[in-house]
């Protein structure tokens, strides 16, 4: 992922609160073997200090590529809307001779991948999760001993993604003027289609702490 300096994370706490904040799903990213490509599998994760938690149904193709080479990327995306020309026109110019982009957030960890196939390890990890997605806790006990999730956890296999690299994007035209991407993000606000709003909240954010730069 090709990073700008103004569309780099400021820190780490910065895409730690953004994951933090709802986005718990992304695309994990296995090398494929020889003849084959790349395998990627759309998940909901759950971060567990430095790793990350994931399941997979065991008939998943993905664990023959993963068993050949543990390396992985693992991408999340959120807070994304196309900006159309008009909006990024410079002053003085011709509204049709603005360029369009794409806003986005995106953080990229590299993992190492480690298969977790042992029933009670199995159970945990789905506990871990449990206590992620369903905090207040109204779901049946995850115990390989007790219905519904003992029988069923033979048909799954765990990943704990071992974090060795992160790579965070906020691409919100942060080399652009504060007064220009004020109004990108009113216009985010009108049009009010797909994630716009958020996109606008994202670009709102970062307005008393980046740029502008010299374009």
């Amino acid at each position: 992922m090709f990073i700008q300096p103004w569309d780099a994370s400021l820190d780490a706490a910065e895409w730690q609160t953004w994951i933090t904040e709802g986005h718990d799903f992304g695309i994990l990213s296995v090398n494929g073997l020889a003849g084959h490509a790349p395998a990627t599998v759309p998940t909901h994760f759950t971060r567990d200090g430095n790793d990350l938690l994931i399941h997979l149904a065991r008939p998943n193709p993905v664990w023959q590529a993963l068993e050949h080479d543990p390396n992985v990327t693992f991408t999340v995306i959120g807070d994304y809307a196309f900006i159309p020309g008009p909006w990024r026109a410079k002053p003085g110019t011709p509204p049709t001779d603005g360029v369009p982009t794409s806003y986005y957030a995106a953080v990229q960890f590299i993992c190492q991948a480690h298969i977790v196939d042992g029933p009670e390890a199995k159970a945990e990890l789905l506990r871990r999760q449990m206590a992620h997605f369903q905090p207040d806790g109204d779901h049946a006990a995850i115990a390989v001993d007790r219905p519904p999730y003992g029988r069923m956890l033979s048909g799954i296999r765990g990943l704990r993604l071992e974090v060795t690299d992160v790579r965070a994007k906020f691409k919100y035209d942060d080399h652009k003027p504060v007064e220009h991407r004020t109004a990108v993000a009113g216009n985010l606000a009108a049009r009010g289609q797909g994630l716009d709003e958020p996109t606008a909240r994202q670009q709102l954010r970062r307005l008393d702490r980046i740029g502008p730069f010299k374009p």
